[in-house]
């Protein structure tokens, strides 16, 4: 569908005429779509092991539901400060390939080290913690080649259209570890090693499809960690990280919401990692359409209503109730959100970040959001622990809607004085420690010939 558009779409990108509305600025890069592909193929890999993960450490390791909790904050939330670094180098020497090469071999390699590690606890949170490095150094340089793979108006759709491939990777993950556990009943030795070999063949189509983004030497600058932190000092960006991290902080796992839903119904071992099936359903149907959805009505309106799906998940799990219908209710409402806000955040945060640090600026908000799920795992874990489910989850529910509400209200506010005030939106003081100006350099794509 994509690749026939994906030569003009290219031509787009580095500054052709072609309109927002017409046919061909609809059109996605063709490194969004390599990008894509190499997500599909991480996404099998890593979601054949998370989606039994949970089950592994409680019916296979007997981790109580706080040891899980640490184990899933540490797997969200290990790789907050090598973001950072990775972006800051990515966007210093404009090397943004090597470094998601870098991360996403790392994680491959860490998915031998799982059965290396056995039973032991400190084994697989070490193996856990290099691996979301690894993810911590891929995500913020590829969701900056696609940023900067295409138009200011197609932000949502390229984005949109990544997150399908990588949802349609989640949807494949589950079914081959589903094959495998019914082939070789609790062997999770033999989800781990085809896991790895899948996310080899990623790094591969990494290295030998995506090219690289370079700007003109002319919209070059310096780039120090340093003015990477000072983005948030722009009342918008600053705001929205503050908005993204309140609201993980109040949402939950997708580890909790299943493990939830499992000791809800009862279901047997075999048929756990096809819980991630059902979020992967509307997510992998919607990514795209959602995407497109927030380049018209505005990407933070979808994100927040996002949230409010979740709070109806949160709700639902709480609740007396259970059976199938319940099943497919939490599940399918767990894919719209993940679908209302994964695509539309990156989005809503290109428009605010210069193209010279968008990168930096990516890591910046994602860090942030790996923070709140880390806190969000050892607070549900503890929670749970001393209270039980359906108290935690109703504390975890009105927490959500206070951070929805006090978002909404943040956000609304922010724009209205950057409309009342033009003149001091881009202020120096909000800009960065140099004064740069905020507003994003045109997003230009492929190194002129003579610098390849």
């Amino acid at each position: 569908m994509y690749l026939s558009s994906s030569r003009a779409a290219d031509s787009a990108a580095q500054g052709g005429t072609a309109s927002p509305g017409s046919r061909a600025g609809r059109r996605v890069a063709a490194n969004v779509l390599a990008l894509g592909l190499v997500s599909f193929l991480t996404d099998v890999s890593s979601e054949m092991v998370s989606s039994v993960l949970p089950l592994y450490y409680t019916s296979v390791l007997g981790l109580t539901m706080l040891q899980t909790g640490f184990l899933d904050g540490l797997f969200n939330g290990a790789s907050v400060f090598l973001r950072l670094v990775g972006a800051h180098l990515a966007d210093r020497f404009h090397a943004r390939k090597p470094i998601a090469v870098a991360g996403y071999a790392l994680s491959a390699v860490c998915k031998l080290g799982l059965p290396a590690a056995g039973a032991s606890l400190p084994g697989i949170s070490t193996v856990l913690a290099v691996d979301r490095s690894g993810k911590g150094l891929r995500t913020a340089p590829r969701d900056a080649l696609i940023s900067l793979s295409s138009t200011p108006g197609t932000q949502g759709r390229a984005f949109g259209v990544h997150r399908t491939l990588d949802t349609a990777g989640a949807f494949g993950g589950p079914l081959i570890a589903f094959a495998v556990l019914s082939a070789v009943a609790t062997a999770y030795d033999a989800v781990f090693v085809a896991s790895f070999c899948v996310a080899a063949a990623g790094v591969l189509v990494l290295l030998l499809f995506v090219r690289e983004r370079r700007g003109p030497l002319s919209e070059r600058r310096p780039v120090t960690l340093r003015a990477g932190l000072g983005l948030l000092r722009d009342r918008a960006f600053g705001r929205t990280c503050l908005c993204v991290m309140l609201l993980e902080t109040a949402t939950i796992s997708d580890a909790f919401v299943y493990l939830s839903l499992q000791h809800q119904d009862d279901l047997a071992a075999r048929w756990f990692p096809l819980l991630a099936l059902g979020t992967a359903t509307p997510y992998l149907l919607l990514s795209l359409p959602f995407g497109s959805l927030s380049d018209r009505v505005g990407p933070w309106r979808l994100f927040l209503g996002g949230h409010v799906c979740f709070l109806a998940v949160l709700a639902l799990l709480a609740s007396s109730w259970g059976g199938a219908a319940v099943l497919v209710a939490v599940l399918a409402l767990h894919g719209v959100f993940y679908a209302a806000t994964d695509a539309p955040l990156m989005a809503h945060a290109a428009a605010l970040l210069p193209a010279h640090s968008r990168t930096s600026g990516f890591a910046v908000l994602q860090s942030l959001q790996a923070l709140g799920m880390f806190a969000s795992s050892l607070l549900f874990g503890l929670a749970y622990r001393f209270h039980g489910p359906r108290w935690t989850l109703h504390v975890f529910g009105v927490g959500l809607l206070l951070c929805l509400v006090a978002s909404a209200v943040l956000i609304r506010t922010s724009k209205a004085r950057a409309t009342a005030d033009p003149a001091t939106a881009n202020s120096p003081a909000e800009d960065g420690e140099d004064g740069e100006d905020r507003e994003a350099a045109p997003l230009t794509a492929e190194t002129p010939k003579e610098e390849r």
